[in-house]
């Protein structure tokens, strides 16, 4: 199976859902902030108490509950909800919680997540979350499936790309080959092959890059000078077409402003009369 979001574009995002050793120690780490809170609020609640002594029990038994509704609800609804579905433990352990989009948490998942957790953390001390976490190819607890959300690794997951760079032997060839749009797989492809060249088998790598080089060819016209090598032909190639979007995405955005500009006048493009 694939870890991964596939957007509408068709493009796969890297959303690999975090393991259970992780989600658990991020939900550890809350517990003990949270049960520091609580701590320090039961002390001060205690001198608060002593010095309203005349305080009826049925007063006190409500604002026992409020609190209590507040540290194990409210707290951590609020701070998913504006951290966008991270925590102190999230934070400390990498992992964030999406939706099963890809977007970030709202305050309705944050705060169904929170309810069901009542039940599934508080009340059975993790023990239904850790079962229902292990059974889910996701890790997803009974909130996590109530909310439609999930927890994903942010950090450490995957290591740094080789960048792409134009080959100075290939530039001035790249600046006027005739280049049609790469399929996106193909595209993807490549780019995937030289980001991670380094870590391949040599014969792994020399077999990969003619493939796509070959395929890749066909794309171009004319083709690379003779004895270019495979791997430097896709870094021109993939140099050439980012430069070129990047090119045509700054012409249309001047364009646009143009015509915005053109739209703030009076009719037929006749200046506005000095003020």
């Amino acid at each position: 199976m694939q870890d991964g979001i596939v957007i509408g574009e068709g493009v796969v995002l890297d959303a690999r859902p975090a393991s259970f050793i992780t989600r658990a120690m991020g939900a550890m780490l809350d517990f003990l902030v949270i049960g520091v809170a609580i701590w320090a609020a039961v002390i001060f609640g205690g001198v608060w108490f002593a010095g309203a002594a005349m305080m009826s029990e049925d007063l006190a038994l409500i604002i026992v509950a409020v609190a209590s509704a507040a540290f194990v609800v409210g707290i951590p609804v609020t701070i998913e909800t504006l951290s966008r579905g991270r925590s102190v433990g999230k934070l400390a352990c990498g992992i964030r919680v999406v939706r099963d989009d890809g977007g970030p948490v709202r305050f309705r998942h944050a705060l169904v997540r929170a309810l069901v957790g009542v039940i599934e953390l508080w009340l059975t001390v993790g023990g239904i979350a850790a079962i229902a976490s292990l059974s889910n190819a996701k890790g997803k607890r009974l909130g996590d499936l109530a909310a439609g959300t999930y927890a994903v690794r942010v950090r450490g997951g995957r290591p740094l790309s080789a960048p792409i760079v134009m080959p100075q032997s290939l530039a001035a060839w790249a600046h006027t080959a005739d280049m049609r749009r790469l399929p996106d797989g193909l595209a993807l492809a490549a780019r995937q092959l030289l980001g991670r060249a380094a870590r391949l088998a040599p014969d792994s790598r020399a077999r990969l890059a003619d493939d796509l080089a070959g395929r890749i060819e066909r794309y171009v016209a004319p083709g690379p000078p003779p004895g270019t090598h495979p791997e430097a032909f896709l870094h021109a190639v993939l140099a050439e077409r980012r430069d070129r979007e990047l090119g045509a995405g700054q012409r249309e955005r001047k364009r646009a402003e143009e015509q915005a500009e053109l739209l703030h006048r009076l009719p037929f493009a006749v200046a506005d009369p000095p003020r």
